[in-house]
C-alpha cells in the first residue's frame, strides 16, 4: 500500500526540518502553498528550499497551482469565501491529485505547508481528503518529528467537533463527511485576509 506524509514547517528550523525528512525517508517534497514564500521564515522561499534539499538529494516540486488552498478560479469562491468542495471538482486540481498519486509510484513523498497542525491546514481538510478514496495510508509529521496517522488526525477532528462518539444512527463516514466541511469552512481563505501564509 502506498505511503504519504504531510508536513507543517512553522516550528522547524531548516537544519531540523531535514533531519526530521530523513529520519522518515522522505525523497521529494510536494510544496502546495499557494505563495511559496515566507516572510518570517525566508529560507521556506521557493527557490532558496528548493536548492537546500537538492544538496541533500530530496527532490522539490511545487504543485500551490493545482493544490494550494486560494484558487485563481473565482467559480470556486462563496461570498469572499474559497469552497474546498468546488476546488477539489476542478480539472486544475483533479491534475494535482494525479500528479502526486503518479510520484508515489517512485518517491516517498510529503506534503509540505505551513501550518504544523494537519487538522488546521488545506493539506489535510482539502488535499488528503481526496487522496483517501486512492486506499493509501497517510501520516503527518507534526512538532518535534512527532508522526500521528490520518485515522489519529481524523478522531481529533471529530472530537473538535462533539461527533467523536459512537452513534447508532450516524455512521462514521457520515460524521468524517459532515466535520471535514466544517473544518474547511473554518480555515478557508477569505479573500479579507489580504496576503499572509497562515491559510496556504
Amino acid at each position: 500500500m502506498k505511503k504519504l506524509f504531510t508536513i507543517g514547517y512553522s516550528s522547524y528550523d531548516i537544519a531540523t526540518f531535514i533531519s526530521v525528512l530523513n529520519q522518515n525517508k522522505i525523497e521529494a517534497i510536494v510544496d502546495v502553498r499557494s505563495s511559496p514564500s515566507s516572510k518570517y521564515k525566508p529560507e521556506y522561499n521557493s527557490e532558496a528550499l528548493k536548492k537546500t534539499l537538492n544538496n541533500v538529494n530530496i527532490a522539490y516540486v511545487f504543485l500551490g497551482e493545482e493544490c494550494g488552498a486560494r484558487s485563481k478560479d473565482e467559480s470556486c469562491y462563496i461570498d469572499g469565501r474559497v469552497d474546498y468542495e468546488l476546488i477539489s471538482r476542478t480539472a486544475l486540481f483533479k491534475r494535482g491529485i494525479e500528479r502526486i498519486i503518479n510520484g508515489l509510484e517512485k518517491y516517498n513523498i510529503a506534503l509540505m505547508c505551513a501550518e504544523i497542525d494537519p487538522i488546521t491546514c488545506h493539506r489535510n481538510i482539502l488535499i488528503c481528503r481526496s487522496l483517501k478514496e486512492y486506499k493509501m495510508e497517510i501520516f503527518h509529521i507534526l512538532g518535534r518529528g512527532i508522526v500521528e496517522s490520518n485515522t489519529v488526525a481524523e478522531l481529533r477532528l471529530l472530537k473538535k467537533f462533539n461527533l467523536d462518539i459512537a452513534d447508532f444512527f450516524w455512521e462514521i463516514d457520515e460524521r468524517l463527511e459532515t466535520v471535514y466541511k466544517k473544518q474547511g469552512s473554518e480555515i478557508a481563505y477569505r479573500k479579507e485576509q489580504g496576503e499572509g501564509e497562515e491559510h496556504d
